[in-house]
This record gives structure tokens, C-alpha cells and sequence, in this order.
């Protein structure tokens, strides 16, 4: 069903017009004149609009043009008494999609109604679409098709254009600067610098002179002043990973800067001021340290304006072959090697695994597996997952599908059976090795050897 407006200043054309398309299924809303019209128009959007030629206010031209200037989609029929060449070649040129001639039958209306409908439609269709593909452009770095991917970039495009302060949570390897940067590029001050700081990775005092500066003579070593971070950063964005590893005295020099904008360099009386969008990430649940007493409330809140959520690899597996294929190109130019192409087999071994390491994991895994890789070819083989990584693929099939009514000793057992087959072959039968990968003792690994009635030699 399209929407449809008519315009004719004859009254009985009007009730002719809104039976016929009013029986193929169209929404009809009728006007008698030129004015009346743009105020229909300017109401609410058309799927197609016939108009009369002459009008008592006005040309039906003069509405062609109007509905080109303001909605260049929108399809305009001419419908006219006098139907001349001249006046058909000026219609298209104006723009018209086509032209009707008085009298008519109904099926020539219906069908123009049609094929201008189905136009609009198509190109309604490719401007939404296009939108969509500028909303998450500046999220392309950020892999995948999977619903939890595409809600990410949802939740993206929506916040990157404010000035909202994120907090960024998700477990170690996820991509959080990643999703960060995506943040600041779709921003407003994208053309301004970003800058990312780990807060774990620094001590209290170096962190402090990191992100505010330091006058001179502040602490020994301090030979000259120094901008921090802010100042740097200064109409850019600043993202601060893992901020939940922050001590409460920098919390609360933090707080400040994001209450007012302010804040003072290690050795300084001066407040300085900076315009700064901060992001920040952590892997710590900020909430269960608040109630701690390890992270302030009112910081927490502050951070929390919008929080994003990044999920785990396992929870997005069918986005591991396009992460695979745009990592491997990655990791070939990188290594200067060969294209490497990947069997199903390899595809699978790492469908079952849970990935603790998620994406950095994968890259990781298969950095490897591209440097050992026969022949420019990755199988399954060339997987390596070490026996103490525990994968999804033991016992995960299973024990989904067992019933409420289980014998909980039998199913441990054979798992640690699998377990232990599992360590002494890729320990080459040796059982010391695969006592130690699996952190028990000697004597342990030959008890369970003999009790699950295994070789010992795999």
C-alpha cells in the first residue's frame, strides 16, 4: 500500500481518482488545489503525487518543481485535458514521471500508480540503506555480522556523534580501543587527536604526571614542565584503559576533570583547564568494586553516562571465519608470507574453543598456525591449543544435551579421562609432561592412568 496524493481542482476527477486507487490498495488524500496541496505535502511524505495541470491557485508545474526542490525521490504524474507534445516535454523535463491524459481508463492510472510506487519504494529502500552504511563507516574496523555485533555498532553510531562520557567493559582481548576508536571517529572531534593510556600499566605517582602534567621540580627527575595527557589531548578524546586499576586519589582528580574541566599539574597551585571527551575501558565489574570500597560511587556514575558492553568471542561465534579471513590477510602482510588459505577443518577446531583470550587469542593462534602452515594451506593440525586451555569442546556438546536425571560421578570421570588422553598426546606419551600440564603429580597421572584403564601411551 502507498500513500498518494491527488491533486485536481474538479471534485468528481477527485472521487474518480481516490475510487480507482483506493481499490488497488493505496491510502488516498485528495486536494483541490495548489496550495492546499503543499500544505498535505509539508505534513507528511508521499509515495507519489498526480496532479492536475491547470488548478484555479496555481500550475500542477508549479507543484512538480516544489516536490523536486523538496523530496527529489518523490514521483509526480501529470495529468491534464489538453495533452500536447510541448506540454508533455515540459513536464519531464521538470521532472515528471509521467503523464496521464483526460479521459482515461482506470487500469492506464493503477498501473502508472504501480510502477511509480515500486520506484519509490527502491529508492526509499537505498537511501535507508545508505544511511545505515554512514551511521557505522567509522565502525568498519569492527568485525563481524553476528546480532551482538551488530547491536555494538548500533549502540555506537548512536553515542559517537554526542559528547557523552563511555564506559567500555568486556573481558581482556575483546577490542575495547578498538571500539573506542570507533567512538572518536564518529564523533565531532574526529579531526582532533585521540589519545589511550593504560592505567594498570603505570604507578600511582607516574600515572598522575601521565595524565596532568608536571611543573618542574615536582619529584626527582623532574628537570622541565611537562602538558599531561588532558592538556594533549586537549577538543580530542582521551580513552583510559582498565580506569577500574586506578587508586581513589586519582579517582578523585579524575572526578574533577570530568565535574569541570579542571585540574592541576603534580607540583602546581594553578588550575589549568582542558576540553576533553573521555572514554573509558575496564575488565573489572566497576559496580562490585564500588561496593568494595575500591572504586568511587560518584566517579562510577559519572563514567556510566553510557556503558557499553563488548561480548566474548564464544558468544559470537559465527563471526570467528570473518575474523579468521581478515586476520590471516593481516598477519600474511605482516610476516611478508604467501597467501594462506584455511580448510573447514581449521574453521571448526576454533568454532570449539572458548577463547578466554578472545579476538587477541584467535590472532594470536593464528600467527602461529600461519607460520607452521604447510604449503600455504591451514588445516586443523596447525591449530595449537594447549591441553591446560580448557575448550568448549569437551563435554560442552554433552552436557547440553544430557538429562535433568544424570550420574554426576560418571560424567566427571569421563572427562578427566579426556582430559588425560587429551595431555599425554600432546605430550608424546610422556607422563611427567602431561602430569605437569595438567598441574598434578606424577604418582596422580599413573593413579588415573590405571583407574580409567588407559595405555599411558598416546
Amino acid at each position: 500500500m502507498a500513500k498518494i496524493l491527488i491533486v485536481d481542482d474538479e471534485p468528481s476527477m477527485l472521487r474518480i481518482l481516490t475510487v480507482i486507487l483506493a481499490d488497488a490498495k493505496h491510502s488516498v488524500t485528495a486536494s483541490g488545489g495548489l496550495n492546499e496541496a503543499r500544505a498535505a505535502l509539508a505534513k507528511e511524505r508521499f509515495d507519489l503525487v498526480i496532479t492536475d495541470k491547470k488548478m484555479p491557485d496555481g500550475d500542477g508545474l508549479e507543484l512538480l518543481r516544489y516536490c523536486h526542490e523538496n523530496d527529489p525521490d518523490l514521483p509526480v504524474v501529470m495529468l491534464t485535458a489538453v495533452a500536447t507534445v510541448e506540454l508533455a516535454v515540459e513536464a519531464m523535463q521538470a521532472g515528471a514521471f509521467d503523464f496521464i491524459s483526460k479521459p482515461f481508463v482506470p487500469e492506464v492510472v493503477t498501473a502508472v500508480a504501480r510502477r511509480a510506487t515500486e520506484r519509490t519504494k527502491l529508492l526509499r529502500e537505498n537511501e535507508i540503506l545508505r544511511e545505515e552504511a554512514k551511521r557505522h563507516i567509522f565502525a568498519e574496523d569492527i568485525l563481524g555480522e553476528s546480532p551482538a555485533i551488530l547491536r555494538l555498532k548500533e549502540t555506537i553510531a548512536k553515542v559517537a556523534p554526542t559528547n557523552a562520557t563511555v564506559l567500555i567493559t568486556g573481558e581482556t582481548g575483546t577490542g575495547k580501543e578498538l571500539v573506542a576508536r570507533a567512538i572518536h571517529k564518529g564523533s565531532i572531534r574526529s579531526k582532533e587527536t585521540f589519545l589511550a593510556v593504560n592505567c594498570a600499566a603505570l604507578s600511582e605517582q607516574l600515572l598522575e604526571s601521565e595524565l596532568f602534567g608536571h611543573e618542574k621540580g615536582a619529584f626527582t627527575g623532574a628537570d622541565r614542565p611537562r602538558q599531561g595527557l588532558f592538556e594533549a589531548a586537549h577538543n580530542g578524546t582521551l580513552f583510559l584503559d582498565e580506569a577500574g586499576e586506578m587508586s581513589l586519589s586519582l579517582q578523585a582528580k579524575l572526578l574533577r576533570v570530568l565535574t569541570d574541566g579542571q585540574f592541576l599539574r603534580v607540583g602546581a597551585s594553578v588550575p589549568r583547564s582542558a576540553d576533553v571527551r573521555v572514554i573509558v575501558a575496564t575488565h573489572r565489574d566497576l559496580r562490585e568494586r564500588v561496593k568494595d570500597g575500591r572504586f568511587r560511587e560518584d566517579l562510577y556514575y559519572r563514567l556510566a553516562v553510557v556503558p557499553i558492553e563488548i561480548p566474548p568471542l564464544r558468544d559470537r561465534k559465527e563471526d570467528i571465519p570473518v575474523l579468521v579471513d581478515v586476520l590471516i590477510n593481516q598477519i600474511s602482510k605482516d610476516l611478508k608470507i604467501k597467501d594462506v588459505s584455511v580448510r573447514d577443518s581449521a574453521l571448526e577446531k576454533l568454532r570449539g574453543y572458548s577463547f578466554p583470550g578472545n579476538v587477541r587469542e584467535l590472532r594470536n593462534l593464528l600467527e602461529r598456525a600461519c607460520i607452521l602452515a604447510k604449503g600455504g594451506i591451514l588445516t586443523a593440525d596447525d591449530i595449537y591449543i594447549q591441553s591446560d586451555q580448557v575448550t568448549s569442546d569437551i563435554g560442552a556438546g554433552p552436557i547440553n544435551a544430557l538429562p535433568e536425571d544424570i550420574d554426576l560421578t560418571a560424567v566427571l570421570a569421563d572427562i578427566e579421562a579426556q582430559l588425560i588422553q587429551r595431555a599425554l598426546r600432546n605430550s608424546g606419551g610422556v607422563q611427567a609432561e602431561a602430569a605437569r600440564k595438567l598441574g598434578i603429580s606424577r604418582s596422580d597421572i599413573a593413579y588415573k592412568i590405571k583407574k580409567h584403564k588407559l595405555s599411558g601411551e598416546m
